[in-house]
């Protein structure tokens, strides 16, 4: 055997561009086992062993995991099959790609609401990005709630996220509509504003479960409007607070008078 034939670990190391500690491992796992030995124990690697190495580092730089390569893509006869494995390799890829990119939004979003903020709070950071994470736009109001709010929230909503997104729809729909009555010049105390008004008050039931203490803060909420993220909803709901409030104070009347909710 002409050993100027072979390579030792550390030559197949450099010429590869790999570590050393990488082909020794690779020989401990069976992935790529020199093909001698001379008589002082030094490994040497012959020219199809630079070929098999070429395979492994081709494979896995396309993803796919040491095991993969040993045990999938190396006993694969048939070209069929490569490319079965290589499409589902893509769609791995692809996943992963939209995880990153998720994460990347996410990021970016958790940044914007660090820079409004001049505290550290890293509770209220894990928080808003299970928000993000969920496709929460409204992640926004979670710095301007106190721990008592915050706590009801994860208690009522975490396991029943749908009827807190209902909940912020109907919200965004009563303003729209309390709008458009208020736009078209009607009564506070006609029969479409009070039920808008009963829409209104079943919509904070659903919100607080019946917890009547939580009113005060959530008006609190309602009174900070300049701080909102969200300026538009912030202007329409100044355009209707009043609106509602004499729609709400009528139709407790009328409750108080006929009975019922």
């Amino acid at each position: 055997m002409d050993e100027k034939e072979y390579l030792t670990v550390g030559q197949l190391a450099k010429k590869m561009d790999v570590s050393v500690r990488t082909l020794q491992y690779y020989d401990k796992q069976n992935l790529l086992n020199p093909s001698f030995k001379n008589e002082f124990g030094y490994r040497l690697y012959s020219k199809k062993d630079i070929v098999n190495l070429h395979q492994i580092l081709s494979f896995k730089h396309l993803g796919f995991s040491l095991n993969d390569i040993k045990n999938k893509i190396f006993l694969l006869d048939d070209p069929k099959k490569v490319s079965s494995i290589l499409m589902q390799q893509q769609a791995i890829i692809n996943e992963q790609i939209n995880t990153l990119k998720k994460a990347s939004e996410s990021i970016n979003l958790l940044n914007d609401e660090i820079s409004k903020s001049n505290k550290i709070d890293f509770g209220m950071y894990a928080d808003i990005i299970v928000m993000i994470k969920n496709g929460n736009k409204d992640y926004w109001v979670w710095k301007f709630f106190d721990n008592e709010i915050k706590d009801h929230i994860v208690d009522r909503f975490t396991t029943n996220p749908d009827l807190a997104n209902q909940i912020l729809s109907e919200y965004k729909n009563i303003v729209n509509e309390a709008i458009l009555l208020k736009s078209c010049g009607e009564s506070h105390t006609s029969d479409k504003s009070l039920a808008l008004a009963k829409r209104w008050w079943d919509m904070i039931l659903d919100f607080t479960g019946g917890d009547m203490s939580l009113i005060p803060k959530l008006e609190q909420f309602s009174k900070d409007k300049n701080d909102w993220d969200d300026n538009d909803m912030a202007k329409k709901q100044v355009v209707v607070d009043e609106f509602i409030k004499s729609a709400l104070t009528e139709y407790f009347k009328t409750i108080q008078k006929y009975g019922g909710n």
